[in-house]
């Protein structure tokens, strides 16, 4: 059974870093990628999923108890140990989703490890985590604004996988890569604009058309009906809505701020209809980031494989290229390669449970 005391699930995250394995940098979340039509599975050693656990638990910190603290400060110092691993291979203040000196794209893989042409660029997903979870100076900042905008969508790079509605914006775009195509994703947007407001940047055009999109995904309910299309590198709704929960309630943009009761209205109606229990999780979570009370309870007995077919985080294989026929397939699962981090799940099933301590008395 899967743990339900935030003490047992910081100490089992703690092993986890703890496991010595070829596969993996120490302090990093064992991770796999898979797809399940190609009878595809490989150990995956990356950034993403340990250092948005790093961001969770920050943001849970003050509401851990005395005894809880400790455990989650170990856990992210060990994590944030292994960032330079992660850094751009020029040394600039980006992230990689893999390993750069020397390069690690898909590691432990037959194929796609030997070829450049699988070799990810930079990204606004892992550098706003990191961003996010230390402590940034006034020119690494600057340095970060002045790179977001000279690879965000432009009236000559538009981005090539939005909706005719949103050619126009200027928002940034998920790569840092001077060969990628210009791509929006709802969730990785969310995670920079956090960025943006937790250091008090001022919010530029590019800032500015990232929460029009956003609102446009809303309005449109497209992020409900069209998940991949708003957001291809996560893909399905209550991923999306976990995102937005997150950036609105924290910060509440101007932008965004009058569509909160619609965000609300559909946690509400989605978390009623669906049985999935991780899918569940992440909208109570979200409801509770809104100051809401979800019509939510935890089973009391939780077994090992209930996050056996969660999928946090996708790629796709066809979203980055440009030609039409080959997008109209870029949706397919088949396409699609998925990662799996039981640490991160058990940094989910603790976000819930530490934020619902807010109906019942402050911990001791």
């Amino acid at each position: 059974m899967l743990p339900q005391d935030p003490s047992a699930i910081l100490n089992q995250l703690l092993d986890e870093q703890n496991i010595r394995s070829k596969y993996f940098v120490d302090g990093l979340l064992s991770s796999r990628r898979y797809n399940r039509f190609w009878r595809y599975t490989r150990p995956d050693a990356n950034l993403f999923f340990t250092a948005i656990s790093v961001f969770t638990l920050q943001r849970l910190y003050p509401r851990l108890t005395p005894a809880e603290q400790p455990l989650a400060t170990q856990f992210m110092a060990r994590a944030q140990a292994a960032y330079p691993h992660f850094r751009n291979k020029d040394g600039l203040n980006t992230y990689n989703f893999y390993g750069t000196v020397p390069t690690a794209h898909f590691p432990h893989g037959k194929i796609m490890r030997h070829f450049r042409h699988f070799k990810l660029p930079d990204d606004i997903d892992d550098t706003a985590m990191v961003f996010l979870t230390t402590r940034p100076t006034p020119p690494e900042l600057a340095f970060l604004v002045e790179k977001l905008a000279h690879h965000a969508a432009s009236p000559q790079q538009p981005a090539q996988n939005t909706y005719p509605d949103c050619a126009q914006l200027r928002a940034y775009s998920t790569w840092f890569g001077q060969t990628m195509p210009v791509e929006f994703d709802a969730c990785a947007l969310t995670n920079m604009l956090c960025v943006v407001y937790e250091n008090n940047l001022p919010p530029d055009q590019h800032a500015q058309d990232g929460l029009r999109f956003l609102a446009s995904c809303i309005q449109t309910n497209r992020y409900r009906t069209d998940p991949f299309g708003c957001a291809p590198n996560y893909a399905r709704a209550p991923l999306i809505q976990y995102h937005m929960a997150r950036l609105i309630g924290t910060h509440n943009p101007p932008t965004l701020a009058p569509l909160r009761p619609v965000v609300v209205a559909h946690l509400h109606q989605d978390l009623a209809q669906t049985t999935y229990l991780p899918d569940q999780l992440l909208l109570a979570i979200s409801l509770l980031n809104l100051g809401e009370t979800p019509r939510f309870a935890l089973p009391v007995h939780l077994p090992d494989d209930t996050f056996e077919n969660f999928t946090f985080f996708i790629a796709g294989m066809l979203s980055a290229y440009p030609q039409p026929w080959l997008r109209r397939w870029a949706n397919r699962p088949f396409w699609h390669i998925r990662w799996r981090c039981e640490g991160h799940n058990l940094v989910l099933l603790l976000e819930y449970l530490v934020l619902n301590r807010r109906f019942s008395p402050p911990p001791a």
